[in-house]
């Protein structure tokens, strides 16, 4: 399964830039890669592991601004068409079939 956190936070005060570069901060080191600017996808093992991630980026929401999320198959995910441009080189080599299992 993938989640992905789309988000429009404001960035015109410098508190607003900080808590923007913390929650970016936030969602680099839980693992997710950004899709595009403000879209990031995470990879997750299961139904669990989705659900204790979900937890996790609900307790790290900033206040203030838009953050949207949805969580795919990687079926789903693998049918995304790119209308322009390609894969980045980390899309190419990450896939749901590197997954270990434990």
């Amino acid at each position: 399964m993938r989640i992905i956190v789309f988000f429009d936070l404001p960035v015109v005060k410098k508190k607003e830039r900080k808590v923007y570069a913390q929650f970016r901060r936030f969602l680099l080191n839980d693992g997710y890669d950004m899709v595009q600017y403000s879209v990031y996808s995470r990879l997750c093992n299961g139904t669990d592991m989705t659900n204790k991630h979900l937890k996790r980026l609900s307790n790290s929401l900033p206040e203030r601004g838009s953050i949207r999320c949805l969580t795919i198959t990687e079926k789903q995910y693998e049918e995304m068409k790119f209308l322009v441009g390609k894969p980045s080189v980390k899309e190419r080599k990450v896939n749901a079939n590197q997954l270990s299992l434990f």
